[in-house]
């Protein structure tokens, strides 16, 4: 009679793009971190996503030999969201956890989450993390304060504040079956953690916080979307639009509409002030676009607007004035120039968060203007093309 290994428990999925120079950093940061003993508790499932540097090369060089580790090449590319389909289609565990391959984990993290996991048995497992600056400097996230103090396992309606929450794929612990009851899967095209990540926690009976750093988020990775130009930041009305429609059919609640409505225009302005997304040719037929959504989505009893110059963009949004917008935008940026300090004689200023009018494009993270000077670059997806 031949005894059949049980299934693991937690299935770690690495979709593959371009990152030759960070992927050994990110699979040994797993690898290492999987306690002596525990090794068929977790499988480590990489995909090239038919990547066109060496990390095809370098992923069958790593796989090989090394047990609990599984790779899943594509012959062709098909961008962030499809390839995490793919090694979700081929994992085995209770629990998936989507890692991005420019990232990695701090030591200890894999015995707390497995810990946590058998701890509670959640549908949601959330995870807090650090942003890593090229030069090394760590910054805590402008969210992560609203993890702190749950204990226990909680509802979204225990604990509204959790739906603020930097709502990315990497920082959720996902039980497979729960996934599978909530037909969720990634769509194509960027911005692809908006209609996954949400549905998560509004459909979750079972959600636990583990308040502990287990992520470790790389910032200003040369090609990333979030400092790429393109009409493909257009993508996000799409994936708006996919969240808006699941959550009308399977949880039309007013309250919750309204928060996913502001969230959304929050999103919304951030990427039309962004330089680094939009060329200026685009941002009038942006906004028109987020003018249209206002328009659409507007709950019928309204929504409580933000404060301050955030509310005033809803406002001109609301009454699709491109024109006013524009003149305001433009207006904080002279304004950021005149309170920016002059460099020293002959040395050259750096950086551009300054010349942005505050909430554009020196922030990323919609719930509320305390954010406006956080990038979260990963609100709108990085990676696969």
């Amino acid at each position: 009679m031949v005894n059949e290994s049980p299934p693991p428990l937690l299935s770690i999925v690495v979709p593959v793009y371009g990152v030759e120079a960070y992927l050994y950093q990110c699979l040994e940061s797993i690898r290492a971190d999987i306690p002596a003993g525990e090794a068929g508790a977790v499988e480590l499932i990489a995909v090239d996503d038919a990547s066109p540097d060496r990390c095809g090369d370098m992923l069958r060089s790593y796989a090989a030999g090394r047990s609990g580790i599984r790779t899943v090449h594509l012959s062709s590319n098909v961008g962030l969201g499809l390839a995490r389909n793919a090694g979700l289609e081929v994992a085995a565990g209770r629990y998936v956890w989507f890692v991005d391959s420019d990232d990695w984990l701090p030591p200890g993290t894999i015995p707390a989450v497995l810990d946590r996991l058998r701890q509670h048995e959640p549908d949601v497992l959330m995870l807090d993390h650090l942003r890593v600056h090229e030069d090394g400097r760590r910054e805590v996230d402008a969210s992560s304060h609203l993890l702190h103090g749950i204990s226990g396992v909680v509802r979204l309606a225990d604990q509204p504040q959790l739906l603020r929450v930097q709502h990315t794929a990497w920082n959720k612990v996902v039980r497979r079956a729960f996934l599978d009851e909530l037909e969720l899967r990634f769509f194509p095209g960027w911005y692809e953690d908006i209609p996954f990540s949400h549905p998560l926690l509004i459909g979750a009976e079972k959600i636990s916080v583990l308040d502990r750093i287990c992520y470790l988020y790389r910032q200003g990775r040369l090609g990333a979307i979030t400092s790429t130009r393109s009409g493909r930041h257009f993508d996000a009305f799409d994936q708006y639009e996919r969240l808006m429609d699941w959550v009308r059919r399977r949880h039309p609640d007013e309250q919750l509409q309204a928060e996913l409505f502001q969230l959304m225009v929050n999103h919304y302005l951030v990427v039309v002030g962004n330089d680094d997304r939009l060329h200026p040719h685009l941002r009038r037929a942006f906004f028109q676009r987020v003018a249209e959504h206002y328009r659409r989505y507007l709950p019928a009893a309204g929504y409580p607007p933000p404060a301050g110059i955030t509310g005033l963009k809803h406002r001109l949004v609301g009454r699709n004035d491109y024109l006013a917008y524009a003149a305001l935008r433009q207006a904080h940026r002279v304004a950021g120039r005149l309170r920016r300090p002059a460099p020293p004689a002959g040395e050259a200023a750096s950086g551009r968060a300054a010349d942005d009018a505050p909430g554009e494009s020196a922030g990323d993270h919609p719930a509320s203007g305390a954010t406006d000077n956080v990038r979260n670059d990963a609100l709108a997806g990085r990676g696969n093309p």
